[in-house]
């Protein structure tokens, strides 16, 4: 049996519109991310991310970074310098000042990534600027956002029942066409 149809009754009241409580949400979000391909779970969570219903991606992904352990918050960093430019994220850590603007100085040098140590340094607030700022320049850092934290489930559920009710709708229409 697939994963499609362990979860088939599951993912229908998704694509009814009639949302579970939302502690039923975080179950089901919890089986459908064991069971589905990351790929098409980053589809839901690149839903929740675009989604109305929900805060600014920006906002969504500080929420996540200040949540992460501190290899993901590097590594989404580097992910959203590599969407936004060096020189982008340069600005907006020169205006924060303090250490940052010493972050802001190692990418005037050239680097296009920062280390570990230096990515735990930034604090949630800017790096939700930087994320909206990459959203801008570059739409599809929603998708690369989505591809990593796919990965990172139990992160994805810190965003609450509403963006998993959305993500989890994505899947089903996904799976239905609905």
């Amino acid at each position: 049996m697939n994963w499609i149809e362990q979860l088939e009754g599951l993912l229908q009241q998704y694509t009814s519109g009639n949302p579970a409580a939302a502690s039923q949400v975080n179950q089901d979000f919890d089986r459908v991310a064991e069971a589905a391909p990351q790929s098409t779970l980053a589809e839901g969570i690149a839903a929740a991310f675009r989604s109305d219903q929900t805060p600014s991606f920006g906002d969504m992904v500080a929420n996540l970074f200040a949540k992460s352990s501190g290899q993901q918050r590097t590594d989404l960093v580097n992910t959203l310098i590599a969407a936004a430019g060096p020189t982008l994220v340069s600005q907006i850590l020169s205006r924060s000042g303090g250490s940052e603007g010493v972050l802001a100085h190692v990418l005037n040098q050239g680097e296009t990534k920062l280390a570990p140590e230096e990515a735990q340094r930034i604090p949630a607030n800017t790096i939700a600027e930087i994320a909206a700022h990459a959203e801008k320049r570059d739409p599809s850092i929603i998708d690369h956002i989505s591809g990593f934290y796919a990965q990172h489930p139990t992160l994805v559920k810190t965003l609450g029942s509403a963006a998993l009710g959305i993500a989890l709708a994505k899947v089903a229409q996904h799976q239905y066409g609905h």
